[in-house]
């Protein structure tokens, strides 16, 4: 088997996915937290909110999100990855061009996408299933209620959602900006 075969089956993109994370996991760790405490505060682990605040949080978590996507679509450049957005919303060839590039990319490494797919896969359910049991298997709900951290009317979901945002939220984000990076051939190897 020659050396360009094997690099097209192996998980290259879930690999540069799992790489990208650790490299800047502080800065996805930061927007991912802002998120969190946003989705906690508006599932009422304080007590209610106005729908005002609500509004405001469901900005702050979005935005946090797109900052993740933007700065894992740019290689850690957020001005370059608003630029390639752009870039594939008003160059009018830009379509055409990744298309083209995208399906013989599919055509050649098909098999590395469907390894990197199925390992994804395996990593967010893993994960999930980790998050599900410390919301429900564990006491922290509990203590989180007694030491009054969060409200009485606060649900296990408070837990679900908030590690959700530090884990597996931002981890699929860039799982997709590098998906496209992928895809058009763009990617750092």
């Amino acid at each position: 088997m020659n050396n360009n075969t094997r690099t097209s089956q192996s998980p290259t993109w879930v690999l540069q996915t799992l790489m990208f994370f650790k490299r800047h996991y502080l800065i996805v760790l930061a927007l991912g937290m802002a998120a969190a405490m946003g989705r906690v505060i508006q599932l009422g682990a304080l007590g209610p909110i106005s729908p005002v605040l609500h509004l405001a949080l469901e900005i702050i978590i979005e935005g946090a999100r797109l900052m993740i996507f933007v700065y894992a679509l740019g290689l850690t450049n957020v001005r370059k990855g608003f630029g390639r957005i752009r870039q594939i919303l008003t160059k009018s060839g830009a379509w055409k061009s990744n298309w083209s590039i995208a399906k013989t990319r599919l055509k050649r490494d098909w098999r590395s996408l469907l390894a990197s797919m199925v390992i994804y896969l395996l990593i967010a359910w893993v994960i999930n299933l980790l998050i599900d049991y410390t919301a429900y298997q564990t006491c922290l709900y509990y203590k989180l209620k007694v030491n009054s951290i969060i409200s009485e009317g606060a649900s296990e979901w408070v837990i679900i959602l908030f590690f959700k945002n530090l884990s597996v939220i931002p981890l699929t984000l860039i799982f997709n900006a590098l998906f496209l990076l992928w895809i058009t051939g763009r990617a750092k190897n």
